[in-house]
């Protein structure tokens, strides 16, 4: 049986096994590992990395009995305990996009799509997490979907897992995040959703590191003469070549090429019929000395060879031996090659050593270049880990916790936060201290969740200055910083100012901290004030945060006011926008979506649109758990003009780049995300413009009954059929409204108005009839009043229930859920059918 958290994974292409055996390090229990060549798989099992042998899978991925051997191997789990499989590794073969391959063919196509295999089978097994590692282009480069369609990779991974998963993929180069050599590759890491509450993507990376030099990580390896073998370490061998070869590289300096040698002899060669034939220098990195001051260079599969990328030592005339490999590709030095243990391997007679390196020494040089740097991968699974064995609480959970501790007084939650006496990870932490803040409603704070984050995290700028400032103006609990933590750990030294209001938000937010890992190039200064009314000195490179939304009386928000471009608003999140903007030169903020289209902020978009917008992330009705307000993150770039938006789409799972003008034309009453060919279509079709809306306000239920006697009726949204033709009753839904009290209404001046028209308020099934004979409307249908004086035909009513103009209408309205009323805005969109 398995113990309480034994954590599981299983490896797809797993060759010899090197870069997950950092999962084997860290204390995961592999369940399968899958490789097709057979030597391979023997090294795994040389290294005990499967408690049974038939988790050592030697079959080609592809066929539907490999993948039942994998999930036999899974079920064979299940009945030892194990609720479902932690982790799925996937580095699948990569030569169709290596830079360093020339000989790509229009059938690496097909090797390329070995990645659906691996995303094919996290489908079918829905693992808690997975990894895929591969080169920088990985994400970019085409194969064959599931549909037999050529896609990017990067496209089908997120169309395939997307619904279930939060993803994020970052292209690192190895040496700055703890690997000993320069490795620039893809890591793209899924968290299931069910965890995405408490912990994203991002936070599972390595963390970055200073690197190391070549000298700092083998420098003190014994030198090797001609052939030689150290006798305390098998693994540290000369390899030989051919010996005219060695004056190529016996005068070089660090970071020379036997290219750049002035004797045309000493320069690689060969004689063909007694005359000499100068070799092609493909690639500049070839017969060059490396040097002991830089980081170790990318290991590729032939660095058996002088004429292979970066493989001579830094002083002597030889290739690295396969410990010093090791040591760069930060493999363990118990990692056994073959079945024997070291000391076995040093015993062995010298005519032994040669002969069982001859046999082998290629194919671990080999399996050593296409590794993953087994720290990199150690890195990942011990924060997984991590993760795992920490407790994560329910909202109920955490409603109780506050509750039987008191921590709704702020020196009680401190403590507690200190303590951490249930071993609570960050995330439930900073949502205990959310809660237990009796100024969250007062603030119109709303938790920050880890998903909306991750893809806000995606978008941000990166920075090319020695010093980076940045403000995050409404800080709360700290949500955004460990990001802010990920997204700059490798600038050289960033300045982080966090505001906030609230001084117990402050003084939680540091004992928070405390249980973080800040990285050494960052200094934070906590600042306890109204952000609004605060003074700042500086320009900030990076304005970032999730503002309160609020509605102010017009008392309060005056004095934040006197300053606004927008005069016509009282919502704090556009005076915080507004104020961003004064001293960022690039800002990220989370916004009601209503930014996009409602008049109150028509000036709010009047100035963005003059700046340059590079993304509005659509996060809908997902941003914020339990709170009903759909919500974007808009990036601005201060700096620059116009240009293309990129929209991306939560809800949809749809990401569109377009002109900015396009979306924000003038023309339109507001910004139109989704503007697309169909929309222009249907717009070429109609008159827009034509209509003024009235929208009852103060019919309500305590004004209304089911009693017709000297009343009228309340002609409500679902009294309209959804093909807009008739009027239905509804027994228990129809209301009538007494005759006295309805003339004192605002809404009585249109009953029996013949002039004007009538459409359901809220829905994206738009229908438009004539005004009907003794009803008024109460708020859930809107008055459509004509701006001159024109009589829609029967036609032109119709139209407005067809499914063209319900899809244009969706397109018209940026597909929102909440924010759907007919207003002085959106009734622009109400067009006539030309005729």
């Amino acid at each position: 049986m398995l113990k309480d958290k034994t954590l599981t994974y299983i490896s797809l292409f797993s060759c010899a096994g090197v870069g997950c055996f950092g999962f084997k390090e860290s204390g995961f229990e592999c369940i399968a590992t899958n490789e097709l060549v057979e030597r391979r798989i023997k090294v795994q099992k040389y290294n005990h990395k499967c408690r049974f042998d038939s988790g050592y899978i030697c079959e080609d991925i592809t066929k539907a009995s490999t993948k039942k051997q994998i999930f036999d191997e899974i079920k064979r789990w299940e009945k030892l305990g194990n609720d479902k499989i932690d982790v799925l590794i996937a580095t699948p073969p990569c030569q169709g996009m290596s830079v360093a391959n020339h000989k790509k063919a229009e059938d690496e196509i097909v090797r390329n799509s070995l990645v659906v295999e691996s995303i094919h089978i996290v489908k079918q097994i829905k693992p808690r997490f997975f990894v895929f590692e591969n080169v920088s282009a990985f994400m970019k480069t085409g194969c064959t979907a599931l549909d037999g369609t050529i896609k990017a990779i990067g496209d089908v991974i997120y169309e395939e897992l997307a619904e279930d998963y939060i993803i994020a993929n970052r292209i690192l180069n190895f040496k700055n995040y703890g690997s000993n050599s320069s490795r620039t590759r893809t890591l793209v890491i899924g968290v299931s959703k069910s965890l995405s509450e408490f912990v994203a993507p991002i936070e599972l990376y390595p963390s970055c590191q200073n690197e190391k030099t070549l000298k700092e990580v083998i420098g003190n390896m014994p030198a090797l003469e001609w052939g030689e073998i150290c006798e305390e370490d098998f693994y540290h061998a000369f390899r030989i070549y051919p010996k005219e070869m060695r004056c190529w590289v016996h005068d070089l300096k660090e970071g020379q090429s036997a290219f750049d040698n002035q004797d045309e002899l000493k320069r690689p060669h060969k004689i063909v019929d007694g005359t000499i034939v100068m070799n092609q220098q493909k690639n500049g990195d070839k017969y060059t000395r490396q040097n002991w001051d830089k980081a170790a260079p990318c290991i590729h599969t032939r660095n058996d060879q002088l004429a292979s990328q970066n493989t001579v030592h830094p002083v002597e005339d030889r290739v690295f031996s396969i410990r010093e490999l090791m040591k760069i590709m930060t493999i363990p030095d118990d990692f056994k090659w073959v079945n024997q243990s070291l000391e076995e391997l040093n015993a062995l007679s010298s005519e032994q050593k040669q002969q069982l390196l001859k046999k082998e020494e290629i194919k671990i040089r080999q399996s050593i270049g296409e590794a993953v740097p087994t720290h990199i991968f150690y890195q990942v699974a011990c924060n997984i880990k991590n993760f795992m064995e920490q407790m994560h609480y329910s909202n109920n959970q955490i409603l109780k916790t506050i509750d039987e501790n008191k921590l709704i007084d702020a020196k009680k939650l401190a403590q507690f936060i200190k303590r951490n006496p249930h071993n609570l990870g960050h995330a439930t932490l900073a949502r205990i201290a959310e809660l237990a803040n009796s100024q969250r409603e007062n603030n119109a704070a709303f938790y920050t969740n880890k998903f909306i984050i991750n893809e806000i995290y995606k978008e941000l700028p990166d920075f090319e200055k020695a010093e980076i400032n940045i403000l995050e103006p409404s800080v709360g609990v700290g949500n955004f910083l460990p990001f802010i933590f990920r997204k700059y750990e490798g600038a050289a030294k960033v300045n982080l100012d966090v505001v906030d209001i609230d001084s117990n938000n402050i003084n939680i937010l540091k004992s928070l901290l405390k249980n973080q890992q800040i990285p050494d190039n960052v200094t934070i200064r906590f600042i306890h004030d109204d952000f609004l009314k605060h003074n700042f000195h500086k320009k900030y490179d990076l304005v970032i945060g999730n503002p309160p939304f609020s509605k102010l009386k017009a008392k309060e928000a005056k004095d934040y006011l006197k300053n606004n471009y927008n005069k016509a608003t009282t919502n704090t999140f556009e005076f915080f926008v507004e104020k961003a903007m004064q001293i960022g030169h690039y800002v990220a903020m989370i916004t009601p979506k209503a930014l996009l289209n409602t008049p109150e902020f028509r000036l709010t978009r009047e100035l963005l649109q003059n700046q340059k917008v590079e993304c509005i992330e659509d996060f809908g009705e997902l941003g914020f758990k339990g709170v009903l307000v759909e919500t974007i993150c808009i990036f601005i770039n201060m700096q620059g003009g116009k240009n293309i938006t990129k929209i991306k789409s939560l809800p949809l799972q749809k990401i569109v780049k377009q002109k900015q003008s396009y979306i924000m034309d003038s023309k339109y009453p507001y910004w139109l995300i989704y503007r697309d060919e169909f929309f222009d279509q249907i717009s070429s079709k109609l008159t827009f413009n034509l209509f003024n809306v009235f929208r009852d306000r103060q019919i309500t239920n305590s004004k209304t009954s089911d009693k017709t006697q000297n009343a009228i009726r309340v002609l409500k949204s679902r009294n309209i059929n959804e093909d807009g033709t008739k009027i239905v009753d509804i027994p228990g839904y129809d209301a009538y409204i007494d005759v006295d009290i309805v003339k004192e209404l605002a809404a009585y001046k249109y009953v029996n108005d013949h002039t004007v028209y009538l459409t359901p308020n809220m829905t994206y099934k738009p229908r438009v009839i004539r005004n009907v004979e003794n009803t008024v409307v109460n708020g859930s249908v809107a008055v459509l009043i004509p701006k001159e004086n024109i009589e829609l035909t029967d036609s032109q009513l119709a139209y407005f229930a067809t499914k063209e103009y319900r899809e244009f209408y969706k397109i018209a309205r940026n597909y929102q859920t909440r924010s759907l009323n007919v207003d002085a805005a959106s009734v622009y969109f109400y067009g006539v059918l030309k005729e």
